[in-house]
């Protein structure tokens, strides 16, 4: 199981696996088991945006056990939100906002002591 960061800019943290687009992302949801997602929402010009990932993950069926919205554009934010917690199956969690610190915290002493 793997936990996995969506963004084109920002350093993934540590314990995540990365997805600089919106296609890498998908793919990644599509292969693994995912309990942690962190999603952005602008990905780069011509780039799929985070709205039309969470529309593709609804429409696939993908979801991770948690997801955090880490996004600092307030619409996409608000867009993804309600796209999930509208369509999430019951044992998902939808997080409105980014990954607090001590989770970030905890996920990276995890991924040392499996290093």
């Amino acid at each position: 199981m793997i936990n996995l960061y969506m963004d084109d800019y920002r350093p993934c943290p540590s314990g995540f696996a990365l997805a600089r687009d919106g296609e890498e992302c998908l793919m990644m949801l599509r292969d693994c088991e995912v309990n942690i997602l962190s999603l952005d929402h602008e990905l780069g010009f011509g780039q799929m945006d985070g709205t039309d990932v969470v529309k593709a993950m609804i429409h696939e069926g993908l979801y991770a056990r948690e997801i955090y919205l880490h996004t600092s554009s307030m619409h996409g934010k608000k867009r993804m939100y309600e796209l999930l917690y509208q369509a999430k199956p019951e044992h998902v969690t939808i997080h409105n906002g980014p990954m607090p610190a001590e989770l970030l915290e905890q996920v990276a002493r995890d991924a040392g002591r499996s290093e």
